[in-house]
């Protein structure tokens, strides 16, 4: 039998999948060329200093909420916080800023500033979304009690207050801001900064930051309605572990407890389903 025609045939196929493999290897060196997405060492919140709103409800009768200043008592809190924040970061640590537009955020901001050195900050940008929930316009104080009363009762996720928001809505735009914080980290790491020195730091609200926690470690609305807010002037850390490939926040133990959050809300669930944590070292995450 003549065996030309399945040479024909087959001779191609075989330089075929020879190609194939070749472009497979080569592919598959590209990937593992690629650079992995860094993080950032920490994530610290904080939840302003004590603002004039917080000793007096009647502040808010006369003055936009969003410009309702830190006490002379706020502002020391504030200073002492940017003392603690200087010892976190260290002398060779990096930071960015991102603050709420409310004064009382920026007034708390400018204190934090007075003990990180200059060089050290890359950048300070001010985010409305995670500004306070929405109370409404000029606000009457007796109106005010009362709608606090019944959020108490029916719960501060859902509940809304008349011309003002919902906890979920301030969910919703704190989940976005994660996407954009998220984003702004892939940008520094193609300028060539190194994320593994660089502390993101949060100033905002204590409803904001608790929401941004809920987000981050995707506890559930039960949950959340247990936890309370921070102190003023308390920083809240999350700091970065590393398995393998994984990467991911444990929120310090002390904050926990501090938010009467249960055990497991320090750490992501997909970390506690595979049992990461049982598996890796006690030690500090290596470059990314």
């Amino acid at each position: 039998m003549n065996s030309s025609p399945f040479r024909r045939i087959l001779v191609p196929i075989l330089q075929n999948a020879k190609t194939f493999r070749g472009f497979s290897n080569i592919h598959a060196e590209r990937q593992s060329s690629k650079k992995v997405t860094q993080r950032p060492k920490r994530i610290i919140l904080m939840r302003h200093g004590e603002s004039l709103g917080n000793v007096d409800d009647s502040a808010y009768v006369s003055t936009p909420d969003w410009r309702v200043p830190l006490t002379e008592k706020g502002k020391r809190q504030s200073n002492e916080a940017g003392k603690e924040l200087s010892k976190i970061i260290g002398k060779d640590g990096k930071v960015f800023f991102y603050y709420s537009p409310y004064r009382r955020t920026r007034e708390t901001l400018e204190e934090l500033k007075q003990h990180v050195i200059t060089d050290q900050i890359i950048s300070i940008r001010e985010e409305p979304r995670i500004s306070e929930q929405q109370f409404g316009n000029f606000q009457n104080v007796e109106e005010v009690w009362e709608s606090k009363r019944e959020r108490h009762e029916f719960g501060r996720f859902y509940y809304r207050f008349q011309s003002g928001e919902a906890g979920l809505d301030v969910y919703s735009r704190v989940s976005s801001f994660i996407s954009t914080l998220v984003r702004d980290c892939q940008q520094y790491q193609k300028a060539g900064y190194d994320l593994d020195n660089i502390n993101v730091v949060i100033v905002t609200h204590g409803l904001s930051l608790r929401l941004f926690l809920m987000r981050w470690f995707q506890f559930s609305v039960e949950e959340f309605e247990e936890s309370v807010n921070p102190d003023n002037a308390k920083l809240v850390v999350m700091k970065k572990r590393c398995f393998g490939g994984h990467r991911w926040y444990e929120l310090d133990e002390s904050n926990r407890k501090a938010l009467n959050l249960p055990d497991w809300c320090t750490k992501p669930k997909n970390v506690i389903l595979h049992n990461l944590e049982a598996q890796m070292q006690d030690e500090e995450c290596t470059k990314d």
